[in-house]
């Protein structure tokens, strides 16, 4: 792969020479703006991030930590563009390539979450099981729909994901202008394509980090195809794509601790506790290098160290101090961390072979496994999440069945009775426009297909608060 390629500003449709004579932005300083001002974007402050419905304006949402990832993407972006330029001196990546990176990735830490639905990972979940369980049920001129779907159509539904809806959104559902959705440039689009695969393609056993989830519908195979063209990444990641998970994984790792401390979920003593036992572990299996044992116990020891100091200078509330200073501290290590992994395997990665993420490999590997496996257990699991994400899956449940059941011959020469006309009444003016731009002339079953991403579109646009509210006004909750 060639940084020329991969840097593309070309956009799906190009308007180069239309812009003001006083623009001096760059294609990718274009996206941000496009991408800040929207109403997608908006709305992820009221999306779950890890707590459902949560009233606390200290937990994070989707929005929030969007922006950390952001920040965090940018700052990876600076680091790596240093190294290809004064260390690795690829001769096919120009200085002013490095400045398009951070840019790119910018862009790309506001987007990577903008498709999922309401209530978090666990609404991925509940729109994945909803289609294996109910998917059968419902028929169209006599026949199941399971049975009429093209494979990959089912498989689209069986393997719903938030970041394959991200590319739909920004390619199609977002009426800036046209059909087009925001209309961004091939780089940036390509950075956010986490998994380059469809999702009869999903691998999870293959050992290739790439083939763990689908990367685009069956609906946007075009444009699939095209990025690929363009960018020239053949079936691989786009290199970008990395660095977008690393400042992802860097930002909900240290943020779900910090989250499920100041929940109450986690005692600071707990948390030290249990990042001490994962360092004896560490010691007594013997797979992690000394070095990687060393940085991790002097990242534990970090965290003594903070409330010590906080608690020699008197400072309120010492034990949130010293975690919120040690998460800043570890975030700091773990950039570098990554760094270090995109710099050590630069030519896998350029070359579409590197199957592993940045982190694997360094010394911030065990640190970011513990702290995985901490969040899970104290706040993944916990009573009131699993409580909230119960009362989630009712909600979203009882939209799909109503919504699906209104679907099915919605745009067809069969009429619908009043109470599935008023459901897709409630359904986006701009989602049904498109849907009617990209059905007309498919064939029936493509037709059915999109009808019903045209629910997963509309669900995946709400709330968690609009989703709620809904939920109880059509069942007579006012």
């Amino acid at each position: 792969m060639e940084w020329r390629q991969l840097l593309c500003g070309d956009r799906i449709r190009n308007n180069k020479g239309r812009g003001s004579l006083g623009d001096l932005r760059t294609e990718f300083e274009k996206d941000y703006h496009r991408i800040i001002g929207s109403a997608s974007f908006r709305r992820l402050q009221d999306k779950t991030q890890v707590f459902p419905l949560e009233r606390s304006d200290f937990v994070r949402t989707r929005l929030t930590h969007s922006l950390e990832v952001s920040s965090l993407a940018k700052s990876l972006g600076q680091n790596i563009g240093r190294i290809i330029l004064q260390e690795i001196r690829d001769e096919g990546f120009l200085e002013s390539y490095q400045a398009d990176i951070c840019d790119i990735l910018q862009c790309a830490g506001l987007l990577h979450d903008i498709g999922n639905p309401p209530f978090g990972h666990f609404g991925e979940t509940v729109i994945r099981e909803w289609f294996l369980e109910h998917l059968g049920e419902y028929y169209y001129r006599g026949n199941a729909l399971d049975k009429l779907l093209l494979p990959q159509m089912k498989a689209d539904l069986f393997h719903f994901e938030g970041n394959t809806q991200a590319l739909r959104l920004v390619t199609k559902l977002h009426y800036l202008v046209d059909e087009h959705g925001m209309n961004l440039t091939k780089g940036l689009l390509g950075t956010i394509i986490k998994y380059p695969v469809s999702s009869l393609e999903i691998n999870k056993g293959s050992g290739n980090i790439k083939d763990k989830k689908m990367g685009y519908f069956y609906a946007e195979r075009d444009i699939f195809a095209d990025l690929q063209e363009s960018l020239g990444t053949d079936g691989a990641r786009h290199p970008l794509a990395y660095v977008l998970e690393a400042a992802d994984d860097i930002a909900y790792l240290t943020a779900d601790i910090e989250d499920a401390f100041k929940k109450g979920c986690i005692t600071f003593g707990q948390l030290v506790q249990e990042l001490k036992e994962y360092g004896r572990k560490l010691e007594a299996d013997g797979g992690t290098d000394v070095e990687s044992r060393k940085e991790y116990n002097g990242m534990v020891d970090a965290l003594e160290e903070r409330l010590r100091k906080a608690l020699e200078r008197g400072v309120p509330q010492p034990e949130n101090h010293a975690v919120q200073n040690w998460v800043v501290r570890i975030q700091g290590w773990l950039i570098a961390c990554a760094t270090q992994g995109f710099a050590a395997n630069y030519g896998k990665i350029m070359e579409g072979s590197y199957g592993k993420s940045l982190l694997d490999g360094t010394c911030g590997k065990p640190l970011a496994a513990a702290l995985g496996d901490i969040a899970y257990r104290y706040a993944f699991v916990s009573k009131p999440i699993l409580k909230l994400e119960l009362a989630a899956g009712t909600m979203m449940d009882f939209l799909l069945d109503r919504l699906v059941d209104a679907a099915v011959y919605y745009d067809t020469d069969r009429k619908l009775n009043e109470v599935q006309e008023k459901l897709m009444a409630l359904v986006s003016d701009n989602y049904k426009a498109i849907y009617r731009i990209y059905s007309k002339d498919r064939d029936e079953v493509e037709k059915l297909y999109l009808r019903l991403l045209l629910v997963t579109d509309s669900i995946c646009g709400m709330t968690d608060s609009y989703a709620k509210s809904l939920y109880q006004e059509l069942n007579g909750m006012v």
